[in-house]
């Protein structure tokens, strides 16, 4: 309906905004309800293939992997790194539900340490 009122309020918690609907509750700010990153899952994907291959000794090495799939060993090597994640961390992007900045490029760009602990600490800093 052109014209129609949304009661809607826009609220700054630290230095996000979040939208505070009728009834009260806050959308989480970063997240949207379900937004699946397609690059991401296709990496994460490819990595727990390529780990997979690497445990089964079907493949002796990454380069043997970027060789295969006519990548460069580099890009082979970040991908496997999404095998380190924590579970939690996985079932957060599996469900679609990860902080809005978590992407591929993210992960290229700001690898996680590999403790799980640290892992988390990170990723509720997306939130912050």
């Amino acid at each position: 309906m052109p014209g129609s009122f949304i009661p809607l309020k826009i609220r700054k918690r630290g230095a996000s905004k979040v939208v505070v609907r009728p009834d009260g509750q806050v959308e989480a700010p970063g997240r949207v309800a379900t937004q699946h990153d397609h690059p991401l899952l296709v990496a994460l994907t490819r990595a727990f293939y390529w780990q997979q291959l690497l445990d089964d000794g079907v493949v002796g090495s990454g380069s043997d992997i970027a060789q295969r799939e006519g990548l460069h060993h580099s890009t082979v090597n970040e991908l496997l790194r999404l095998t380190l994640l924590e579970p939690a961390i996985i079932q957060t992007i599996l469900a679609g539900q990860q902080p809005r900045c978590m992407s591929l490029l993210w992960f290229q760009r700001n690898p996680l340490p590999t403790d799980w602990m640290a892992q988390r600490e990170v990723v509720a800093g997306f939130d912050a």
